[in-house]
């Protein structure tokens, strides 16, 4: 195990010290969402401003990012089944690549749709890394371990996020820092060129990343050839309540985490709230993601001795209440309730997939790629969030993801009073 059968080298430890070598492996790939994700959010008011856009337009940037999850989530599942996690790990790496070169001609001439069409490509990536990559880190350890190894990945995926916005600070606001008649003539070829290095670097990790996973696409991980006679059964899901509000609470839960973080910049630039630039307000949205990479990281640890449920429960119960104390306040009030809702996402995105999947067996993979289906949520949240903000304005516009961190916490109480006892074909 662990040897490649072609070339009779040991490309890999031993079974049980590779398989914490998957497993690190497989949190890198978190991290990279992470980045891509931060970097996304940091662009909106970029392009808000370039383009002209209201905040409804701009907000398409998630709608097209998002809709990936909609179209690619099914044959996600379907390819997951049929190569297995290794090779479909190389598959989604080597199509986030190919969306990442499409963003330089789209930068050449300077069009907002071809951004559009480069992250609708960028998004089946991952789509399919999103799709492979949750499941595997579940089933991959013990299963009392799972809540708590999941999220302990999605805190590489907040340390992505939280170096993000840092990065997208220095990309896409860089100039601001300068004096501000020398920023005002190299503005434009800064962004460009910055852009160009973040590009290059970027195609280069990923390319990395995938002849990685190439080389130890024959390791043993969890198979998923017995979900292939029940992939597109979609009814052996339809009997599983606790699997059918896991993926509701997926569509509210990334429809609010989204949410927050499109607005936040244009937010924190509210004469209402600090009346800051762009530039101090994007490198201000690490602190909102580094509270979840400090929550997530606690909350591994937290909990394997605390219910999943009720860590859900509390979590988005406060979340809850500070979107409301953000949007009844104003200044550094406001300003530090939406900042903290970061470390209330912690724990949430991990705990509800690993609780909706739970005792499902083969059906695994199909669950997670409906549940990835379900991230399509991120899409029309946000919509509506910026719809909202163009009628009643950015503050009240958080009323969105209050309601939708209502309903998670709604989840977790349920799930409290509704344990999953057996673990079905696992």
């Amino acid at each position: 195990m662990g040897t490649s059968p072609r070339t009779g080298y040991q490309l890999l430890p031993p079974f049980a010290a590779a398989g914490q070598v998957v497993i690190w492996l497989v949190m890198s790939l978190f991290f990279v969402r992470g980045v891509a994700t931060a970097l996304l959010y940091s662009l909106v008011p970029k392009l808000k401003s370039v383009f002209g856009l209201s905040y409804t337009e701009v907000m398409m940037t998630q709608f097209y990012f998002f809709l990936g999850y909609l179209f690619f989530s099914p044959p996600a599942g379907q390819l997951l089944v049929k190569l297995g996690y290794m090779r479909s790990i190389v598959c989604g790496l080597l199509v986030v690549m190919t969306g990442s070169l499409l963003f330089l001609p789209a930068a050449w001439i300077g069009s907002y749709p071809g951004f559009l069409a480069a992250l609708f490509v960028g998004a089946a990536g991952i789509t399919l890394l999103q799709v492979v990559s949750n499941p595997l880190i579940a089933v991959i350890g013990p299963r009392q371990s799972s809540h708590s190894r999941l999220t302990l990945a999605q805190a590489f995926n907040s340390f992505g996020t939280t170096v993000g916005p840092l990065i997208g600070a220095w990309v896409f606001f860089g100039a601001e820092g300068l004096p501000h008649a020398y920023a005002a003539k190299v503005a434009r070829t800064w962004n460009f060129h910055a852009a160009q290095i973040l590009l290059l670097v970027t195609v280069g990790l990923l390319a990395t990343a995938a002849i990685v996973f190439w080389l130890i696409r024959d390791y043993p991980v969890p198979s998923t050839g017995t979900a292939n006679r029940h992939a597109v059964q979609g009814h052996r899901l339809r009997g599983e309540p606790r699997f059918l509000f896991g993926v509701i609470s997926i569509f509210a839960y990334v429809g609010a985490e989204v949410a927050v973080g499109s607005v936040m910049i244009n937010y924190l630039m509210q004469p209402t709230v600090l009346s800051i630039s762009a530039f101090q307000a994007s490198k201000l949205v690490s602190l909102y993601w580094g509270g979840a990479l400090l929550g997530r990281l606690a909350g591994s640890a937290i909990l394997r001795v605390v219910s999943p449920a009720i860590a859900l429960f509390v979590c988005a119960g406060s979340a809850m209440l500070l979107a409301i104390l953000s949007l009844s306040t104003t200044g550094p009030v406001a300003a530090g309730a939406i900042i903290l809702i970061g470390l209330s996402n912690s724990i949430m995105f991990p705990t509800i997939f690993a609780l909706a999947i739970e005792g499902l067996g083969d059906r695994t993979p199909q669950a997670s790629s409906i549940l990835c289906m379900a991230i399509i949520g991120g899409r029309h949240r946000a919509l509506l969030t910026g719809f909202v903000a163009d009628i009643e304005g950015l503050t009240f516009a958080l009323v969105v993801p209050a309601v939708c961190y209502l309903w998670v916490a709604l989840y977790g109480f349920y799930v409290r009073r509704h344990p999953c006892l057996q673990y079905g074909d696992a």
